[in-house]
């Protein structure tokens, strides 16, 4: 895991994980009654600011960053909260005239509106915004790329169009709308848009174990953590880990294994089916296309496949999933979880978490692992699941199976609305909310297309190349429940 700012992809994510590191600290030595005065302090010392304005508003955005780093408002059900002091108020005007505009005989702008909204007035071109549709044809059609589309970055990022501009100029989220994928998180560039951290919750389960003698703390990690292993290898990493208190840690792809097992056979029984395994492209499903929720897989995702696993054999065991989704928060307080989630920790969080313990993952002896398929591993990249099922229906003698890999929310749209038209040639859907799959998750430290070749190297190096073991392991766990 990385131990400085320059393996971060950006900064914003570096004074986050700066704010979390502190309390983290603070709340193992002593002194998180002071946070919100002393954090501040330190990581933005001054006299003179380092990104913003003036130093006093560089501490009042890291109060609200500290705040957010302990909870965040807890009368707000989603993960993903804007930081109001935080917003830039970035421009948003829409088809904008530059002052480039040379008022050239071409009017090449003017013909390319298909709406007629554009004028040329004193040899300059004018945009009536009450007809602008915005479709940017006229700043492809300009020969000196002087008009452009201004869009808040955050609302580019969100395609579900949850995100607006109030009457401050400042970002609000529309929870009806918002599916709490964190696209907005990881591309908005002053990070005024943030997941709320859950890491004190985490560390409370963690002391009242008492070092586990009064119950074990599992920790469940998503299959992508391979990408952000940039120093150590997975196998460090996990000793690590449980160096932080944790009794076991377990992957979340041995609950891949198990879903696949069921999504295989609710497909021979149904014969159209989507996935249940990115909690933002179900809740995507659900507020865009009521009618095709039906064709939602009953299946419960691998991180709460997992879980159940677990407190099969250990029942009083408290489960804490580490992975790089905003969405997870959400997850796991849902209803049809049944609680087998008790906490959920980024990999941002992650690395915050054992830097301000003092724990060097590369310095850590080997901790096998070994929970998981080949199947199960790959999970984690866009169209690993529809290789998997693909291959598991042959095993299971299952035909029939034609799959859709859906790779981001613009994708799954199209896809969908041919489902829901009858114009689909497909009849099992894959959807992935983050594009590139899990892999590029908004609380991912690294983005980028090394990660698919690091999972790909993990799913060869899985023992298992099947998933029968898996399955064994779960049906057997169903009949120790029986007893």
């Amino acid at each position: 895991m990385p131990q400085n700012n320059r393996l971060f992809d950006t900064t914003v994510q570096y004074i986050k994980y700066q704010v979390l590191k502190e309390v983290i600290r603070r709340a193992y030595e002593g002194g998180l009654e002071d946070a919100y005065l002393e954090i501040p302090k330190i990581i933005a010392p001054g006299p003179k600011p380092s990104v913003r304005c003036c130093i006093y508003k560089e501490r009042a955005i890291m109060q609200d960053r500290i705040k957010m780093a302990m909870g965040g408002h807890k009368d707000n059900e989603n993960p993903v909260e804007v930081m109001y002091t935080a917003c830039d108020e970035c421009p948003a005007d829409g088809i904008y005239v530059t002052p480039a505009c040379r008022g050239c005989m071409l009017h090449a702008c003017k013909d390319a509106c298909p709406k007629d909204a554009i004028t040329i007035i004193d040899h300059h071109a004018v945009v009536d915004k009450s007809k602008c549709i915005e479709c940017g044809k006229c700043t492809k059609a300009c020969p000196y790329s002087a008009i452009i589309l201004q869009k808040r970055p955050c609302m580019v990022a969100c395609k579900v169009k949850a995100i607006s501009i109030d009457d401050d100029k400042k970002a609000q989220i529309d929870n009806n709308k918002c599916i709490s994928c964190g696209a907005c998180v990881y591309k908005c560039p002053f990070g005024a848009i943030t997941d709320k951290s859950l890491i004190l919750d985490i560390i409370d389960i963690l002391k009242k174990s008492e070092e586990n003698k009064k119950y074990h703390v599992y920790a469940v990690i998503a299959p992508a953590i391979v990408g952000q292993c940039r120093s150590a290898r997975i196998e460090q990493v996990v000793s690590a880990i449980k160096k932080l208190g944790f009794y076991q840690v377990v992957e979340a792809a041995l609950g891949a294994d198990i879903t696949l097992y069921h999504e295989a056979n609710e497909w021979a029984e149904k014969k159209i089916l989507t996935t249940s395994c990115c909690p933002s492209f179900v809740a995507f499903v659900e507020k865009n296309f009521p009618d095709l929720v039906k064709y939602i897989s009953h299946s419960v995702s691998p991180m709460v496949e997992t879980a159940k696993l677990i407190k099969r054999s250990d029942p009083n065991a408290k489960v804490i999933f580490i992975g790089p989704c905003a969405s997870k928060k959400m997850e796991f307080k849902l209803e049809k979880t049944q609680g087998m989630i008790d906490s959920v920790m980024s990999f941002e969080e992650l690395q915050a978490f054992l830097d301000a313990r003092g724990i060097d993952d590369t310095q850590c002896e080997d901790s096998e692992l070994d929970n998981a398929s080949f199947y199960g591993r790959i999970f984690a990249k866009s169209g690993g699941i529809a290789q998997g099922v693909n291959d598991v229906a042959k095993q299971m003698g299952v035909e029939g199976l034609k799959t859709c890999q859906m790779n981001g929310i613009d994708e799954c749209r199209a896809a969908l609305m041919r489902l829901k038209l009858n114009r689909a040639t497909e009849n099992f859907f894959e959807g992935m909310a983050c594009d590139g799959g899990c892999i590029n998750g908004p609380l991912s430290i690294t983005h980028g297309p090394r990660n698919v070749a690091d999972v790909d190297k993990y799913g060869e190096a899985a023992k298992e190349k099947t998933i029968d073991n898996s399955v064994k392991l779960y049906k057997l766990s169903l009949e120790n429940e029986k007893k």
